[in-house]
């Protein structure tokens, strides 16, 4: 416990951390504007396991943006993001036409709903 928190003390103060912040930022965002569909994701998380198959196949011509958090050494950060810009820090945490949709169970629920497919073909360029 003790060490969790002097780690987590010695990140806030190291003179690097805005510079990672911002670069976690910087890279959610442009990832979300950047694909139809954006995974923040893990590499072992059988939700993301789950949710990535459901959304790849389901839309394999879709633009698919999937980050490994656990892969990266910015995937903390970018994780620290995506708690503050949405509120959830589990994974899988997914966007879909630049909007946070949630984890596994939300895909799931949307597809089993008949919306999935409804809002990955929205036409999103009246919003640019």
């Amino acid at each position: 416990m003790l060490s969790h928190l002097y780690r987590s003390f010695a990140i806030w103060v190291s003179p690097t951390f805005p510079r990672k912040v911002m670069a976690a930022k910087d890279l959610v965002e442009n990832t979300i504007a950047s694909n139809k569909i954006a995974i923040f994701s893990k590499s072992y998380c059988p939700y993301c396991k789950r949710a990535k198959a459901l959304l790849t196949s389901e839309f394999p011509e879709e633009t698919t943006e999937i980050l490994e958090l656990d892969e990266r050494g910015d995937g903390s950060e970018i994780q620290d993001y995506l708690l503050q810009k949405t509120g959830q820090r589990t994974v899988p945490n997914i966007f879909i036409n630049q909007k946070h949709i949630g984890g596994c169970d939300s895909v799931v629920g949307l597809k089993e709903q008949g919306k999935l497919t409804v809002l990955v073909k929205a036409d999103t360029t009246s919003r640019l």
